[in-house]
């Protein structure tokens, strides 16, 4: 009987040993299911080559071309990824809707003796209790803010509370981005697969206690902060670090030792600045950097472009607010002021 999913918190706690995404490799890499394991009814091509017969020729046809395929990749899987389940193990299995993808593999996983069962609705279900949690319904949660400048180490600070033992929602590891323009770290999730890491930490969080988040602007990177947290983010109380500009300074050259050490990768992230701060100063940042002198850089940045700008967007940050000011932003430091956060946040 297909498993009806009526709360993300409930699949912590079904009866199941794996979950399996049956979905083709592209629908899975966009999102899925947390900890779901990807093993493709049909891979990308063959589900292409399927639904252009079923719509273009006979979907009895495509049926059965798809019953054919489903079959051999079933035993590619049983051969190779499943080939060390044990008898007892207990299977969940969802495609898109809860169709024939998933009730085809799921036939076979039973007719070995193994007691496998399908989602009802499959990955549109859950995706619909992602959307309520963070489109339509309010977080519940004691939502508390790291705010600060840029280089006031508050991902770090994160780091600190999460090993402290403090709840912590870490966007920007999520969506795989530092947040501003010298934070990429390569490809970005899927606008739907940081939603789903999004309403996962929160639905692992405990809404009584406090739930440190960093400030962020509307966006990480190129995707979107979803609404329910977004709103709960501009209303929580925050806690402002503020350093010296040359303590920032050292911390960001720490922080952002991948970007120092790729010359033409910085160079070129200099010159998306030319908009805002014109050709002669961009100039004079590519020399600073390429004479490796990163902390007077660093320095520039702050005291040029990103302090000013941060000092505009008053209405972008929450209140109210409590200064947490740091003689030094090095671990000793940082570790030193973690209990000082709890305390504040109560």
């Amino acid at each position: 009987m297909a498993i009806a999913l009526t709360s993300l918190d409930q699949l912590a706690s079904l009866p199941f040993d794996e979950i399996i995404d049956v979905r083709s490799p592209a629908e899975y890499a966009e999102d899925h299911v947390p900890g779901a394991i990807n093993l493709p009814a049909l891979d990308n091509d063959e589900r292409a080559i399927v639904g252009t017969i079923y719509t273009q020729d006979d979907p009895f046809k495509a049926r059965k071309v798809g019953a054919a395929l489903v079959a051999q990749n079933a035993a590619r899987h049983l051969q190779g990824p499943l080939a060390d389940r044990q008898g007892g193990w207990r299977p969940l299995v969802y495609c898109w809707r809860g169709g024939q993808r998933s009730g085809s593999f799921t036939s076979i996983l039973q007719q070995i003796g193994w007691r496998a069962d399908t989602v009802q609705g499959g990955y549109k279900a859950y995706r619909r209790l992602v959307v309520q949690a963070l489109y339509n319904d309010p977080v519940p949660h004691r939502v508390v803010l790291i705010d600060g400048g840029t280089g006031t180490a508050k991902t770090r600070l994160l780091e600190l509370l999460a090993e402290a033992g403090a709840q912590v929602i870490d966007l920007e590891g999520l969506a795989n981005h530092r947040g501003s323009l010298f934070g990429s770290l390569g490809a970005q999730p899927a606008q739907k697969m940081l939603e789903s890491r999004i309403a996962n930490a929160l639905v692992q969080a405990d809404p009584a206690r406090p739930l440190f988040i960093e400030a962020e602007s509307a966006k990480v990177g190129d995707l979107l902060i979803p609404p329910s947290l977004w709103h709960a983010m501009r209303v929580a109380p925050r806690i402002t670090v503020q350093a010296p500009i040359d303590a920032r300074a050292a911390y960001l050259v720490r922080a952002y030792a991948d970007m120092t050490e790729d010359a033409a990768r910085l160079a070129e992230t200099l010159e998306a600045l030319r908009p805002y701060q014109g050709a002669k100063q961009v100039e004079a940042w590519q020399e600073l950097a390429a004479k490796g002198a990163f902390e007077q850089l660093a320095r520039q940045l702050i005291t040029t472009h990103y302090d000013p700008r941060y000092a505009k967007k008053p209405d972008d940050r929450a209140t109210p607010e409590t200064v947490l000011s740091l003689n030094a932003l090095d671990d000793d430091s940082l570790r030193a002021a973690v209990p000082r956060i709890i305390s504040i946040a109560g």
